[in-house]
C-alpha cells in the first residue's frame, strides 16, 4: 500500500542529520506495516497531481499556522477536499490536525490558554494514552461530520473522525523524547513559557503510548472498512 506523505514544514536544521525530516520520522513510526511511501514537500510547493497518487495519505505537522498566509494552504486544502471526495484514508497530525478541519469549514486559532508541550495524557475511546505534545493552535470549532474521538481538559478537540475515511490528533505520536528534547532548545526559548520547557523536560524518560497510536494509525489506513 502506497501512502502519500504531505509534508507541510521541516525539522530544525539542527536536528535533521540525527532525528530525520518529519517524513522520515512518520516512516519509522509506520515501519512493518508493508507501506510504500512518497513525499510531498508542499510547504515547497511539491503537489501530487491528486488523490490517486497514493492509496492513503498523511499530513505532518508545521511550525506554521493553518490561518496564515501562505501560498501552498489554499492548494491543500483544496487537495484535502478531494481526498475525502475520492474516499481514500486520510490522516492528519498537529498542524495536519488543524488544516483538515479548516479545510473542510471548521475554525482555528491561537489558543488562549496558551502552549502544550511534552508528554501529555488524553482519553481516547474511554482509555487513558498518553503522547508528546507541542503547539499552541487548536481547532476551536468543528466542521459539519466531524466528531470527537479524543480530548484532555487542555484541548477539547483533540482526535477527530470524519466519517470513516478521516481520522486526526493534535499530539505527536511520532516524536521521540530525543526530539521533544531537540525543540525545547531549538524553537522553545522564549516562545514557550519558561516553566512549561522545565515541565516538559522532567518528563521526558517517561513512556508514552507512541506505538498503540501507530497501530491505531497503520490499521486505519489499511483497512476498507473503516468503522
Amino acid at each position: 500500500m502506497k501512502i502519500g506523505i504531505l509534508r507541510t514544514g521541516h525539522s530544525p536544521e539542527e536536528m535533521i542529520e540525527t532525528l530525520g525530516n518529519y517524513d522520515q520520522m512518520f516512516e519509522r513510526l509506520l515501519d512493518g506495516n508493508d507501506f510504500e511511501f512518497e513525499t510531498f514537500s508542499v510547504v515547497d510547493g511539491e503537489f501530487p497531481e491528486g488523490p490517486q497518487n497514493a492509496d492513503g495519505w498523511l499530513i505532518t505537522g508545521s511550525k506554521h499556522g493553518a490561518y496564515e498566509d501562505h501560498d501552498w494552504i489554499q492548494p491543500l486544502e483544496d487537495l484535502i477536499r478531494a481526498i475525502q471526495a475520492s474516499g481514500k484514508p486520510l490522516v492528519g497530525v498537529c498542524f495536519g490536525h488543524q488544516i483538515i478541519a479548516q479545510a473542510l469549514g471548521g475554525k482555528v486559532e491561537k489558543f488562549a490558554g496558551g502552549w502544550s508541550v511534552g508528554r501529555t495524557e488524553y482519553m481516547l475511546d474511554g482509555q487513558n494514552v498518553a503522547l508528546n505534545a507541542w503547539h499552541q493552535d487548536q481547532v476551536v470549532e468543528l466542521p459539519r461530520g466531524a466528531r470527537v474521538v479524543g480530548s484532555s481538559d487542555f484541548c477539547a478537540n483533540a482526535m477527530l473522525a470524519y466519517g470513516d475515511s478521516i481520522w486526526t490528533v493534535q499530539p505527536h505520536p511520532e516524536f521521540p523524547a530525543t526530539f521533544i528534547d531537540g525543540l525545547i532548545k531549538t524553537r522553545g526559548k522564549g516562545v514557550v513559557p519558561d516553566e512549561q520547557l522545565e515541565a516538559a523536560a522532567a518528563t521526558l524518560a517517561h513512556p508514552t503510548d507512541s506505538d498503540t497510536i501507530a497501530t491505531r494509525m497503520a490499521q486505519f489506513l489499511k483497512s476498507k472498512s473503516r468503522t
